[in-house]
């Protein structure tokens, strides 16, 4: 297992060939020192029985597919699901491959490029897709950059799927969010997306103005304001660290997971999408070239 270190005067971050991970993602707090916001493992082997996806670059499609498939161009196939649902990729899914790392930058604006070879219905998908991932710090953000390729109509979508903790605090409940997400994607039980969007307004997942997070718990698809200047923003009042999340995709999961303290913010498609002619198209043809890009920006709150 590889592992590849870049930083500048604000940020260091170290990214692991397997699952192109963010392993670690050092930033400087309100005295100065660095604080590791991801949630992550000291040792690479760990992340080989790793079962939530720390860090990984997660697809060939990022969140959940209904149907034990879906139809592309008149043609069904089939994907590894369990009662019906397919999630983050099948079985292994691109978080639990061996990426090669392509390019490696230092200097004013470094980077590292990682890329994965996904075959022709490799967990079920059509195409041979080549994904790349690119990891750049720029004074205090972080972008992550996802793109692919594919010499057959097939269905693409990639995310990051870093757990954020901004502290070394056991809660997130002092956490302060903000989201510029004016609707939800409304689930099932089973979060499979109804087909609707909901307004948020006047519900639990109003967070138009920033409110502390307290005991509240999410595992919610939203949509992102095509005219918001950002799509989500969280601080932590113990570090005076904030994060401002920047995308170019139409739907961002937030997730706090229910056994350690942090949360996600997964900017990718809406979930179900191949299944959902309503939703933002997932397919991408031989033509075309599939992109998302995000940014984390860190602060200090004064």
């Amino acid at each position: 297992m590889k592992q590849v270190t870049i930083s500048n005067p604000f940020i260091t971050l170290i990214v692991l060939d397997y699952g192109a991970i963010i392993q670690k993602l050092l930033v400087k707090d309100d005295e100065g020192r660095y604080t590791n916001v991801v949630v992550g493992h000291d040792y690479p082997r760990e992340y080989l029985n790793d079962m939530v996806c720390l860090g990984a670059c997660v697809g060939r499609y990022a969140g959940r597919i209904g149907n034990g498939g879906f139809t592309l161009d008149r043609k069904n196939y089939p994907l590894f699901n369990k009662k019906g649902i397919h999630l983050h990729g099948g079985k292994e899914g691109f978080a639990k491959k061996y990426w090669t790392i392509e390019e490696v930058r230092h200097g004013d604006e470094p980077f590292v490029r990682l890329s994965y070879f996904s075959k022709h219905l490799e967990e079920g998908y059509p195409g041979n897709l080549r994904a790349t991932v690119t990891y750049k710090i720029s004074n205090n953000e972080l972008h992550v950059i996802h793109e692919a390729t594919t010499d057959m109509t097939t269905v693409v979508n990639l995310t990051n799927h870093s757990y954020f903790k901004l502290d070394k605090e056991n809660s997130i409940d002092h956490y302060y969010l903000k989201l510029n997400c004016p609707k939800i994607v409304e689930t099932h039980q089973n979060l499979l997306p109804t087909g609707k969007l909901i307004p948020v307004e006047n519900s639990p997942y109003d967070y138009s103005s920033e409110r502390q997070i307290g005991l509240s718990r999410l595992n919610t698809p939203f949509a992102t304001d095509d005219d918001s200047s950002f799509a989500a923003m969280v601080y932590s009042t113990k570090s005076g660290i904030s994060m401002e999340v920047n995308t170019n995709q139409r739907g961002m999961v937030v997730y706090t997971p229910p056994h350690f303290p942090a949360i996600c913010f997964e900017t990718q498609n809406f979930p179900d999408a191949p299944n959902q002619p309503d939703f933002p198209s997932s397919i991408l043809r031989p033509s075309e070239t599939y992109r998302n890009a995000s940014t984390f920006k860190f602060d200090l709150v004064t």
